[in-house]
């Protein structure tokens, strides 16, 4: 009222955004609602779901894919870690033909058992993207696809080819056990409240079946490759610490007279995988920031074992190569051919 007092609004919490139905958003949980109706109907035309599918979402919000999901597949299984918006999406369908195909699941998605589904389809928090995509890819019961919204930065690591600037560990860790492709970019001007970044959505589809490979050998073996992708292979095996690294574990197997076991664990694909990136901001610019290179002892000669693991380079071709420039069954024929030679990285 003009010349009556004005009533102070309360300060809203930093980094809180209203929403129209009274819920903030909590931009530090990632909580970014897709508002772009067009948008939501392409991503779920991309998707190619069928009517029988049983379908996976996760951090569904306020519901807007969800309602989407819902008309063109056969159920839709949504995992919400937050309490107001499992309320404001049963709220929003109570009442409704679609809400007996609703289930809404309240809890971590990555401490839920996730249970059978066929396709998952999600706009996820970005700081739970390496975790999520495995969690995903060692789901035993087997699933079509997954079409996920990432952070684009991390969307174009995972669908990068060797010689890309993004290519790293985590590319060819998610090409081994997937086939990644890119569907679209979208803006962050699509979200409510916006991010600070864009976003892709891509589609991973499970390899049927997976690549035969020990895990933990691989994961290893990844960590050393990776460690200046840059670098050529043979100055990254001539590091003391990487020789005295797999001569322990040579010695180890050769005393305990494990080889044949070891070399039958090399089927086993239920093993942890790492899909940390960690290794990707690391300065891949040709210095080698202290790295330890050693071509030989004291008196110049070069021990046994180091003869070993670089003579299997050489033979195979790989002394010149550089990871960065790798394909994803180069790296397989390599381990393989270092497994040969009872050379292992676990």
């Amino acid at each position: 009222m003009a010349g009556g007092k004005t009533k102070k609004e309360k300060a809203r919490p930093a980094g809180h955004t209203p929403y129209q139905g009274g819920i903030s958003f909590h931009k530090s949980k990632g909580q970014h609602i897709l508002k772009n109706p067009l948008l939501v109907d392409s991503i779920v035309q991309k998707s190619g779901i069928k009517s029988t599918d049983v379908i996976l979402e996760i951090g569904p919000g306020t519901g807007n894919l969800t309602k989407k999901l819902l008309e063109v597949g056969k159920r839709v299984i949504a995992v919400e870690i937050d309490a107001r918006m499992v309320l404001e999406l049963q709220r929003r369908f109570q009442g409704t033909p679609l809400s007996s195909r609703l289930q809404v699941i309240q809890g971590d998605v990555l401490k839920t058992e996730l249970p059978y589904f066929d396709i998952c389809v999600a706009n996820i928090p970005y700081q739970i993207s390496s975790p999520l995509t495995f969690k995903l890819l060692k789901h035993q019961s087997a699933f079509r696809c997954a079409i996920i919204m990432f952070q684009r930065e991390f969307a174009m690591r995972l669908v990068a080819q060797p010689g890309d600037k993004l290519y790293c560990r985590l590319t060819v860790n998610t090409q081994l056990l997937s086939r990644v492709s890119h569907l679209l970019k979208v803006g962050r001007n699509n979200f409510r409240p916006p991010p600070k970044v864009d976003s892709s959505v891509v589609r991973i589809e499970p390899r049927k079946p997976p690549f035969e490979v020990n895990q933990k050998d691989w994961d290893g073996f990844l960590r050393i490759c990776f460690n200046r992708k840059n670098k050529t292979l043979g100055s990254i095996f001539r590091q003391k610490s990487v020789i005295n690294l797999l001569e322990k574990n040579y010695k180890t197997l050769q005393a305990l007279n494990l080889a044949p076991a070891q070399q039958g664990a090399l089927e086993d694909t239920n093993d942890v995988m790492d899909f940390s990136d960690e290794d990707i901001e690391m300065n891949d610019d040709g210095v080698d920031d202290g790295m330890e290179v050693e071509d030989g002892n004291a008196e110049g000669e070069v021990s046994e074992f180091k003869k070993k693991v670089l003579s299997v380079l050489m033979k195979a071709g790989f002394e010149g190569e550089r990871s960065s420039k790798l394909k994803l069954q180069q790296f397989l024929d390599l381990l393989s051919e270092f497994n040969k030679d009872g050379i292992h990285f676990s």
